[in-house]
């Protein structure tokens, strides 16, 4: 069982903490791969897939796997609704404009609240309300980009829902897996496996794995994605010890804005106004969820005493 950690208030944070900054990072050189060597997407979640591995190997270790079918089917749920979301990223990224799917996409955490408000009663305070729309506003000014870009055709609006809603039922699920008692090794193993399970999917898309790339590529690409593995598995921990209400939203929007940051820190520039609005709601937003779950956690404390 993993109840230690459904009940350790404030233990999510520094979990959160390192997920930020392995994810921030990860952000922001994500894409240098495809911008450098012209590497494939998909190819790109092939690598991905694999180096998870190196994070579930590590959290596994002298851990008992919870062999319960409900366990089993909601850790593969999790992973599938995770790598299914990021290849349906793929082709909706594909057919449809950025500026328009990443805004779309980036309400996940919304879906995330409404689900755990709903099903796990959790509550959410005033100042945490506010903070949560400040959030909300941010991830969708992190995801505008230039409306001069083509338009594109097909169906890419209902693809990008379709990521929205499995990032936030993904989110929720973690969180209602670690209430059930299962432990952070159990829930990775299998959305691990629930990654590489796409990978064939993802090599079909793609037409098969590219041999002219050259070496740079899949190592730069194994780096960077190692990074976003790892924080993977602490998006896990965080949630196994945090209101999803909080962790899913906090998580959210700090780490676009770490990435933001040290992109701005290596071109030597400054923010857009657009930038610099969702840099400041983030954190602003992000910290008053901080304090407002602090502050609840606390009031539980007395309470339990008296």
């Amino acid at each position: 069982m993993n109840t230690a950690a459904v009940t350790s208030p404030r233990s999510w944070i520094p979990y959160a903490a390192l997920l930020v900054v392995t994810w921030g990072v990860w952000g922001a050189f994500s894409a240098a791969p495809s911008e450098l060597y012209g590497y494939p997407q998909e190819m790109i979640y092939v690598i991905w897939a694999v180096t998870m591995l190196v994070p579930a190997a590590v959290i596994t270790r002298g851990q008992r796997i919870d062999r319960r079918l409900s366990a089993t089917v909601r850790g593969l749920t999790i992973g599938l609704l995770g790598a299914g979301g990021q290849l349906l990223l793929f082709h909706a990224l594909v057919i449809g404009p950025a500026y328009l799917v990443f805004p779309i996409v980036s309400v996940s955490p919304a879906v995330t609240v409404v689900l755990a408000v709903l099903l796990l009663r959790e509550r959410l305070a005033v100042l945490a309300l506010a903070g949560l729309g400040a959030v909300l506003v941010a991830l969708v000014l992190f995801g505008v980009t230039s409306p001069s870009e083509a338009a594109g055709t097909g169906p890419w609006m209902p693809l990008a829902v379709g990521v929205c809603l499995a990032w936030g039922i993904q989110a929720f699920l973690m969180r209602a897996a670690a209430v059930d008692g299962v432990n952070d090794a159990t829930t990775f193993l299998w959305m691990t496996v629930g990654g590489l399970l796409l990978v064939p999917v993802a090599i079909a898309m793609m037409g098969g794995i590219p041999v002219d790339a050259p070496w740079q590529a899949p190592v730069l690409t194994a780096a960077t994605q190692l990074l976003n593995a790892v924080g993977a598995l602490l998006l896990v921990m965080a949630l196994s010890r945090g209101r999803a209400s909080v962790v899913s939203p906090v998580t959210n929007a700090l780490p676009p804005v770490l990435a933001i940051l040290i992109a701005l820190l290596v071109s030597q520039a400054l923010p857009s106004p657009i930038g610099a609005v969702a840099i400041v709601l983030a954190v602003g937003g992000s910290t008053a969820m901080v304090y407002s779950d602090a502050r609840s956690a606390d009031r539980d404390r007395l309470s339990a005493r008296t």
